[in-house]
C-alpha cells in the first residue's frame, strides 16, 4: 500500500513564473506566425494548429491533474478500510488467529 502523498500548493511565485513564460512563448510563436513570409492560408493553418496545441496542452494537464486526485481518494478510501479493520479486530478476543 502507498501512502498517500502530502500535496504542497504552488508558490505565487511559481504560479506568476508560469503564467509570464507561458505568455511569453505563446507570444513569440504568435508573431513568429504573424512576421512569416508565407500567404494567409499557411499563416492561418499554422495559426490553428496553434491554437489546437494549446487547447490540447491544457486538456492534457486537467486529464492528468482529474486522474491524480482520483488515485489519492482511492488510496484514502482504501486507508480508511484498513484502519476500520485493524480497529475491530480484537486481538485479546479468544478464537481468533
Amino acid at each position: 500500500m502507498t501512502t498517500p502523498s502530502i500535496q504542497r500548493p504552488t508558490t505565487t511565485a511559481f504560479f506568476v513564473q508560469a503564467a509570464i513564460s507561458f505568455g511569453l512563448s505563446l507570444a513569440a510563436l504568435a508573431i513568429g506566425i504573424i512576421k512569416l513570409p508565407v500567404g494567409p492560408w499557411e499563416r492561418g493553418f499554422l495559426a490553428i494548429g496553434l491554437v489546437f496545441v494549446v487547447s490540447s496542452a491544457f486538456t492534457l494537464a486537467k486529464c492528468v491533474r482529474d486522474r491524480q486526485e482520483v488515485e489519492e481518494v482511492t488510496n484514502r478510501v482504501d486507508k480508511a478500510r484498513i484502519d476500520k479493520l485493524l480497529i475491530e479486530q480484537d486481538v485479546f478476543k479468544p478464537g481468533q488467529v
